[in-house]
């Protein structure tokens, strides 16, 4: 896959990848598979996916009370009984 340097493009990407924790090479990524599924090639159209998929993820953030990342934070704190924990010495 040759790298796109289109500033607008990798920004949305960027945003996506930050709403749905993940890397930005897996935003891309999966832009790229819809785009591909969708049989459409250019840079444009990938826009469009990018920010379609963007808009959708927002929107599911809004409906629920607590987004997908602060969802996640709140899972890796440790309770208060087990922050000393030590599995070894």
């Amino acid at each position: 896959m040759p790298l796109i340097e289109d500033h607008h493009y990798l920004k949305i990407c960027a945003q996506l990848a930050s709403s749905l924790s993940i890397s930005t090479s897996a935003a891309r990524r999966k832009v790229e598979v819809a785009a591909a599924k969708e049989g459409k090639k250019d840079l444009q159209s990938r826009k469009e996916i990018a920010q379609s998929f963007l808009e959708q993820t927002l929107n599911e953030d809004n409906k629920q009370s607590v987004s997908a990342a602060a969802s996640f934070d709140q899972l890796l704190k440790a309770l208060k009984e087990e922050e000393n924990f030590m599995l070894e010495d």
